[in-house]
């Protein structure tokens, strides 16, 4: 199957140039189902009181969704990985990256179905490969494909949602699938992985989650982004302070669960699976590693033919200026 960014790209061409019409007061943040220790400040509603402002938090199952509505303006905040970023960017969506959501390793993987008879990677070929278009597993699907010098044209690679992948995935109707939890979860009960996004990253191709904003909003409010990024940072502080402490917390555990919709009993070792980049780190990350980092998967996506072109500098969807000093 032909693999596209097309409805994407029209979609921000349209609507790149929209103005947000919400203030600090009343806003809207996307985020998506991935387990992270700042899933327990959103249940306790620790980010409304830290920022004074009503929240809207609307649920998304893919980056490229969550782009769409950022473009719309219906999103003035949204998590989104750094493949969809990359597209977003090389579009020209008026977003800067304030932080460095996480850096992926094994909670996102490529996961073949018992009894479809993948043991190796050469036989992906001719196979049905279901991934979420525009996302961090839909741009390591690619890199891993290339690494095992598999032409993706000869994989039947389908467009799934998560939970569209879940039932695909029940019902026999595809092969294998890339894609992070809860969707994961529930394809390793009768699955084994193939790689990891661990994997993926040391064959040269490292992907990341981050938080952007949209810059007319982030102009109007820095304060509000500010604040939002010092509650997630203090979220990471937590956890890495004592990772096995932190999980032997059930309230932890319950409110990751609530909000992301993973299993309880899997969520100490998702959160192994990914690094979480404290405030120090972001200082450096929210440079060159970040910049580069996304011009390096624009620039392969442009190789796959994905996106039509490059910016000549990324720095500009980039920016420090709100992470708290440490």
């Amino acid at each position: 199957m032909t693999i596209n960014f097309r409805n994407l790209g029209l979609a921000i061409s349209l609507v790149a140039l929209a103005t947000t019409t919400a203030s600090a007061a009343d806003v809207t943040v996307a985020y998506q189902t991935s387990v992270d220790p700042s899933k327990v400040a959103q249940a306790d509603g620790a980010y409304e009181k830290a920022t004074g402002s009503k929240i809207n938090w609307r649920k998304f199952e893919s980056g490229a969704d969550v782009i769409t509505a950022v473009a719309s303006g219906d999103v003035q905040v949204g998590y989104v990985g750094s493949s969809p970023l990359a597209a977003a960017a090389s579009k020209g969506l008026p977003v800067v990256t304030f932080l460095v959501a996480a850096q992926l390793g094994s909670a996102e993987a490529l996961v073949v179905r018992n009894g479809a008879n993948i043991s190796k990677p050469a036989d992906l070929v001719g196979k049905k490969v279901a991934v979420p278009f525009v996302s961090t597993t839909h741009y390591s699907l690619l890199a891993a494909l290339k690494h095992w010098k598999i032409d993706p044209a000869k994989v039947q690679i389908l467009n799934l949602r998560p939970t569209e992948i879940v039932s695909a995935w029940q019902r026999g109707d595809i092969d294998a699938a890339y894609v992070w939890d809860p969707a994961l979860g529930k394809a390793k009960e009768n699955g084994k992985i193939l790689a990891t996004s661990a994997d993926v990253a040391k064959w040269g191709a490292p992907t990341f989650d981050a938080w952007i904003v949209r810059k007319d909003f982030a102009d109007k409010n820095p304060d509000f982004v500010k604040q939002f990024a010092k509650v997630t940072l203090d979220s990471y502080a937590a956890y890495r302070a004592d990772p096995k402490k932190w999980a032997a917390n059930a309230a932890n555990l319950e409110k990751v669960a609530r909000v992301s919709g993973a299993k309880q009993e899997e969520i100490a070792s998702l959160l192994e699976g990914n690094h979480f980049p404290l405030a120090r780190e972001q200082a450096t990350l929210l440079g060159t590693p970040t910049v580069k980092a996304v011009a390096d998967t624009s620039n392969f996506l442009k190789e796959q033919g994905k996106v039509d072109s490059v910016q000549s500098s990324y720095a500009p969807y980039v920016s420090v200026s709100y992470v708290p000093a440490k």
